[in-house]
């Protein structure tokens, strides 16, 4: 990949300004379907990742899908049971262990209203080739590796 080197710069200066607004308004975006549905942004994406997960996880995986203490992440937990999204049950391996389980039926309404307040996100690829599509789904994977990697920092070097 060649170019002029300033109008490289231009555009990597314009994603950066980009990519800040975007995480801006997916964060606005987040709050007020939180506010809609009654939630905690935090525990709206909470929900996402869990129904994402598909199978019970254990609290301490939610802290790490959160980047939340444990402590917090307990606490995630009990907002989301007194709602009816989750419930707690054993291990049946380890009856130790507690695992966090979405309720099927509160994970299907929740998608529901994710998609219904949300749209139809789709449409924002169909004019793209695979090509396009490929870079895109590129990009949003290393974003999401670079975002978790800055919460673990953060979360390090917290005063």
């Amino acid at each position: 990949m060649t170019g002029d080197g300033s109008a490289r710069a231009r555009l990597r200066s314009e994603l950066a300004t980009l990519s800040r607004r975007c995480m801006a308004s997916y964060a606005l975006f987040n709050q007020a379907v939180a506010d809609h549905l009654g939630l905690h942004p935090t525990d709206l994406q909470c929900l996402n990742l869990l129904a994402l997960e598909r199978t019970p996880v254990t609290t301490g995986r939610i802290a790490d899908l959160t980047g939340l203490t444990t402590g917090s992440a307990t606490r995630l937990v009990d907002r989301l049971e007194r709602a009816g999204y989750v419930v707690r049950e054993r291990d049946a391996t380890d009856r130790r262990r507690v695992l966090v389980a979405a309720v099927p039926e509160k994970i299907t309404e929740f998608e529901r209203a994710w998609e219904r307040l949300g749209g139809d996100w789709s449409a924002l690829f169909e004019d793209l080739d695979d090509t396009e599509l490929g870079t895109i789904a590129r990009h949003m994977k290393r974003t999401v590796a670079a975002v978790s990697d800055r919460i673990g920092h953060l979360r390090e070097t917290r005063p």
